[in-house]
């Protein structure tokens, strides 16, 4: 039988993005077959290309953000750059675009105009507050959105000011909404007569969607929910351990069967049989005595003993990963979840693997994030631009 198609080819994405919002949304689309264009400035491109670890002057995280990606370089302040944009979004099924609210606009390139030019257009709009409001016009980065949006307020300990989270969950939680409001706006060309739509996402919005419990709990009982460091507040137990050889490890015992298995694993079966305890809220209530009892048991164990004990008596548990644990864990490697490319001068580098898994369409890596401009060329000759006209763009400081 023939190889199926990805579940997204067929579809162009035009991507008007840098940094991790856009990018990582349109990095989603081209790994499950969508054309992604990524529109780049001449002057530099994404400054992406230069964050964090460079490898002969150019991110690492670059290579993987754009794999799958076309690099073509506009001058959008230039009229005849504007107008190669629009003859891309005239045939484009999705333009993700992360500029501050009304960038596009002062451009000439609003959504009243692109609806215009391509009705079954969908526009996916990433920025710090969104496109209404009266902080649409403010600048806001995805640590913004992770404090305005709740996140910050209870990621740390109670004595401590408020943490970060160790990678950009912000933005890549927003990147997560844009796609969704995508692939649902498709959905809803497709069975309602083709019109597109604007998907506006938050990036404070993003982070106050995931928050629980918060809303209600505030408003019905005026409670406001704290940083309670490594636990879960009222849901026990759920907490970080350190073992007798200084390693950490996440047990999650707070499912009512799972947490008698447990006292029963670790010679406690008067609290495995504790009335009191039976459930979650009874549990609450005696929080630090059972979290001392955990904590001594564990203490007085090195990690590989303290896993077996977990693992024998099915309870939800892990030591804490670094990326040298992930690289030889066989969980990661069966399910492959690091793929092998290619740096430009050949050299052989891990990537992460595709997330999610689908049976029959799986998405894949075809080639590493592009060097700047690099199919600039090619996509306008498809346009019908000839060598002399794009020499002639060039020299105009279009392309």
């Amino acid at each position: 039988m023939p190889t199926p198609s990805k579940p997204l080819a067929g579809l162009k994405v035009i991507e008007l993005g840098t940094l991790i919002a856009g990018p990582f949304a349109s990095r989603i689309c081209a790994e499950f077959g969508a054309e992604v264009i990524k529109v780049e400035s001449p002057d530099g491109g994404d400054p992406l290309r230069k964050w964090r670890k460079l490898y002969e002057g150019t991110s690492l995280w670059w290579f993987v953000q754009a794999r799958n990606k076309q690099s073509l370089t506009l001058n959008l302040k230039h009229d005849e750059g504007r107008e190669i944009l629009k003859r891309l979004l005239a045939e484009a099924d999705i333009l993700i675009e992360n500029f501050r609210p009304g960038v596009l606009e002062k451009l000439g390139l609003g959504w009243d105009v692109l609806h215009a030019l391509n009705p079954r257009l969908v526009m996916v709009r990433l920025s710090g507050f969104g496109q209404t409001g009266p902080m649409k016009d403010q600048p806001g980065f995805g640590a913004v959105g992770e404090s305005m949006g709740g996140l910050r307020y209870i990621t740390g300990f109670e004595d401590r000011p408020p943490v970060r989270t160790g990678i950009s969950i912000g933005d890549s939680i927003a990147a997560l909404w844009g796609v969704i409001g995508a692939l649902m706006a498709l959905r809803h060309r497709e069975v309602n007569g083709g019109a597109g739509q604007v998907v506006d996402v938050a990036l404070y919005e993003a982070i106050f969607a995931m928050m629980e419990s918060m809303v209600p709990e505030f408003d019905v009982f005026g409670f406001i929910r704290e940083r309670t460091g490594n636990i879960m507040p009222g849901i026990t137990p759920s907490c970080i351990h350190t073992s007798a050889d200084g390693k950490h490890v996440q047990i999650g015992a707070n499912g009512d069967a799972i947490f008698k298995r447990f006292m029963q694993a670790i010679g406690r079966d008067d609290l495995a049989n504790d009335p009191s305890l039976a459930s979650n809220d009874g549990r609450d209530l005696r929080r630090d005595e059972l979290y001392g009892v955990i904590d001594r048991w564990v203490n007085g164990l090195p990690l590989e003993q303290v896993m077996q004990a977990l693992t024998a008596a099915e309870v939800p548990a892990s030591r804490i990963y670094s990326a040298e644990d992930m690289f030889s864990d066989p969980q990661f490697l069966a399910r492959e979840m690091f793929l092998q490319g290619r740096l430009p001068d050949g050299k052989p580098f891990k990537m992460p693997g595709i997330v999610p898994k689908l049976s029959e369409t799986p998405g894949s890596t075809e080639w590493v994030g592009p060097a700047l401009g690099e199919h600039t060329e090619s996509l306008l000759a498809g346009l019908g631009y000839d060598a002399a006209a794009i020499a002639r763009l060039r020299a105009a400081g279009a392309i």
